[in-house]
């Protein structure tokens, strides 16, 4: 228990590492994920877009709500948004860091998503196989146009009778493949120049600012944990103190079967101290009103 209490507490206490640790474990999960998706394009043409930016785009999205969801800082960001301000006023600032923060590393997995399906390029060619202009490749038959975009939508599946035999299908392939790597290597570029800025320029502004914010953002998610465990703690107490007194109203019925109750000094040391006179379930239930609706500022002189 000792080592399992250990190893939650350092969960704790690095929350930040941790989620960074998941958003790499997400990122890697969704690389895995697409190399052992069996890719088939419909190749038919009221299909294939549809098909192609739905592999696309529908696995990010469901990436970036696993990140939220697995980020605990989320639900605290929407806690501290949402709450009544009672005797404590809310920071923007902090509210606007923590968003930041938890935009950022859920993006992580659904960027890498969508860069390995663009530099792999099957996506793209069986989502605009059919958007091609076909006078600009030799090959085609001069047929009836609904035919032609027939042969187009038929260009991603390589082992059609129709086109095993057309000397137009690889060039085609090949310039849509060509485009979506082009655009998957921009995208990459544009990310990595627009991380080196923000790493190299943030210290061109005021620091003061966010360090404050981090420092707030840190503070209200420990805070948070810390009453959570204090809650638990007060739970077992009030819990206690309930089944002794119980077993206290029962003496009669216990004396008859020979039982033998703790004596009062028996009980846990400093117990009392930390019920601090809360007796019964409405006293609770306002405590945690009160906490709620009038957190109390953070000023402890």
């Amino acid at each position: 228990m000792d080592r399992f209490r250990m190893i939650f507490q350092y969960f704790q206490s690095n929350s930040e590492s941790v989620m960074n640790g998941i958003c790499g474990l997400l990122a890697l999960a969704s690389v895995k994920m697409y190399t052992s998706f069996e890719f088939s394009c419909p190749c038919l043409p009221q299909y294939n877009l549809a098909y192609g930016l739905g592999v696309m785009f529908v696995p990010p999205i469901i990436l970036f709500l696993c990140g939220l969801i697995l980020n605990r800082q989320s639900l605290v960001m929407l806690e501290e948004w949402r709450r009544p301000p009672g005797h404590r006023k809310k920071d923007l600032a902090v509210i606007r860091y923590m968003c930041s923060s938890i935009l950022q590393r859920a993006m992580v997995a659904p960027v890498v998503w969508i860069v390995v399906t663009l530099l792999d390029g099957k996506c793209l060619i069986c989502a605009f196989s059919g958007s091609i202009d076909p006078e600009k490749f030799v090959g085609f038959p001069n047929v009836s146009t609904v035919q032609v975009q027939q042969l187009l939508a038929k260009v991603p599946c390589k082992d059609d009778e129709l086109m095993r035999n057309n000397t137009s299908r690889k060039a085609v392939s090949r310039y849509l493949r060509c485009c979506s790597q082009a655009l998957g290597w921009s995208i990459l570029l544009i990310l990595i120049i627009a991380a080196f800025l923000a790493r190299w320029l943030r210290p061109c502004f005021n620091q003061a600012t966010l360090l404050q914010a981090r420092h707030w953002s840190n503070y209200i998610d420990i805070e948070q944990k810390i009453f959570e465990e204090t809650c638990c703690e007060h739970s077992r107490l009030f819990a206690h103190k309930c089944i002794l007194h119980f077993f206290e109203s029962m003496q009669q019925e216990i004396k008859l079967h020979s039982f033998s109750l703790p004596r009062e000094g028996e009980e846990a040391e400093g117990e009392e101290g930390l019920l601090q006179g809360i007796t019964d379930q409405d006293q609770v239930n306002k405590l945690l009103k009160t906490w709620y609706y009038e957190k109390p500022p953070l000023d402890v002189s």
